[in-house]
């Protein structure tokens, strides 16, 4: 099995050592960032001693949709664009339901009409403070998105052993993250649902006065 280490370095991600003490981290990040924002330095610090600090220059992939991964990220510099692929709608059949296609063997030499490719449409930004890639750690299942750095990005990375060590060496700390992560998903949710009820149910300019 690989280690963490050796997964962030397969992704291209740059190793620079552990992220030590988040309490002293520059600016905000106490406040900031909600997996943070319940925890007093200590714990913060106890946190950043489980993480690796990696970093990732402007237009690096730092998870790739679709590929597995048991750790996730928070972000500690920098922005970070999220984007999902969007399969492109065949076009309409000129066959109606009742009619068998004409032809539906390609002629020798016709070359099959292959798929669109997908397009790529952008889910969010990212800021410091914020976390990423929380689902697929936990339920190791395949990434939903890519997250790109916009520009230089430091992030800590937390794995799943870690977490596991964290609950069991640091039962306070590790509980509270764990509580953090579950109002994360939740509200990832909720914002999921609500952009799903807009797209089904779009207002009318009368409806939005």
């Amino acid at each position: 099995m690989k280690t963490l280490e050796d997964q962030l370095s397969a992704a291209g991600l740059v190793v620079v050592g552990c992220c030590q003490r988040l309490s002293q981290h520059d600016g905000d990040l106490m406040q900031t960032s909600p997996l943070l924002q319940d925890m007093t330095p200590e714990e913060a610090d106890i946190l950043g001693q489980a993480m690796l600090l990696v970093r990732a220059a402007p237009g690096q992939v730092l998870i790739k949709e679709g590929e597995s991964g048991d750790w996730m990220l928070l972000i500690l510099s920098g922005t970070v664009d999220v984007s999902k692929k969007i399969p492109r709608l065949a076009p309409a059949a000129a066959n109606t339901p009742t009619q068998a296609p004409a032809d539906p063997v390609p002629a020798d030499g016709d070359a099959a009409e292959l798929p669109a490719p997908p397009t790529s449409s952008r889910v969010a930004v990212l800021q410091r403070g914020a976390a990423v890639g929380e689902m697929s750690m936990l339920d190791n299942e395949p990434r939903y998105a890519s997250c790109t750095a916009i520009e230089a990005v430091d992030a800590g990375v937390l794995g799943r052993r870690a977490i596991a060590l964290l609950i069991r060496d640091h039962p306070s700390v590790g509980a509270k993250l764990l509580v953090k992560i579950t109002q994360l998903m939740a509200q990832r949710l909720r914002n999921t649902g609500n952009q799903l009820v807009k797209l089904l149910h779009p207002q009318t300019p009368e409806q939005d006065h």
